[in-house]
């Protein structure tokens, strides 16, 4: 159910529902997610080392990033689950991250303690203005994410946590897009209907909100600190930018 940009009235927008990773924000660099995490080990990798290692990483399996290269059988249950359960998706990030050899002593927990901090993401530079914009015109707003782990404190410490209403998280409620059910869920924690709510997102996944009623936006992820489309969020819900 696409929205017409040249109409956006034709059919009210009550609630906005976003993505949270490739949408909102984006995992840091690579290289700086290696070389912080090596710090944090008390380890300095040069940046030679830290490209190449970081390569690596990214194949196996970076969370955040795209999706591995190969699953070994003993961590397919885990990957599996990793939406859903906390403890399967460190098991399943920590245990991609440990078949890449290195000297590093601890460095995949570290690099799954990247991720779990809002010092591991940078907000989109247009996230904060957008979910502004939307507060400001009474437009409720939910984060709906496929993620293991709690990304509240990243709102909070981002400053952005007053602008967001519910926070629909897979791990918390048993369901995972492109389940309509999750997108229902939201709908219902911001008390709107389906058919007066717009997801917005970046993957096929997201797009799984038309099953639900919802109309939809795919934009495609941007590097970090890079403007990824998000003002195209203000015109379908009516808003002024």
């Amino acid at each position: 159910m696409p929205l017409d940009p040249e109409s956006p009235r034709k059919r009210q927008v009550d609630a906005v529902l976003f993505d949270f990773h490739g949408t909102l924000a984006q995992v840091e660099d690579p290289v700086v997610w290696v070389t912080s995490a090596a710090a944090a080990c008390g380890r300095h990798l040069d940046r030679g080392a830290a490209t190449a290692l970081a390569d690596r990483l990214v194949t196996a399996g970076r969370p955040g990033g795209p999706l591995p290269h190969r699953v070994p059988p003993h961590l397919a249950e885990h990957w599996a689950d990793r939406d859903l359960y906390e403890h399967s998706h460190r098991a399943a990030y920590t245990g991609l991250a440990e078949t890449v050899p290195c000297d590093v002593a601890g460095l995949p927990d570290a690099l799954y303690e990247r991720l779990l901090g809002p010092h591991g993401w940078l907000p989109y530079p247009d996230t904060e203005p957008t979910l502004r914009t939307l507060r400001e015109a009474g437009v409720a707003v939910a984060v709906v994410s496929n993620v293991g782990f709690d990304i509240r404190p990243h709102f909070a410490a981002w400053g952005l946590d007053a602008l967001v209403d519910a926070f629909v998280l897979s791990y918390e409620v048993g369901r995972c897009k492109p389940d309509p059910a999750i997108f229902l869920r939201a709908c219902g924690m911001v008390s709107t209907d389906p058919d007066r709510t717009l997801m917005v997102g970046d993957t096929a996944a997201d797009a799984g909100a038309v099953g639900a009623g919802c109309a939809t936006l795919v934009l495609p992820a941007a590097e970090p600190g890079r403007t990824n489309g998000l003002g195209a969020t203000l015109a379908l819900a009516g808003c002024a930018a």
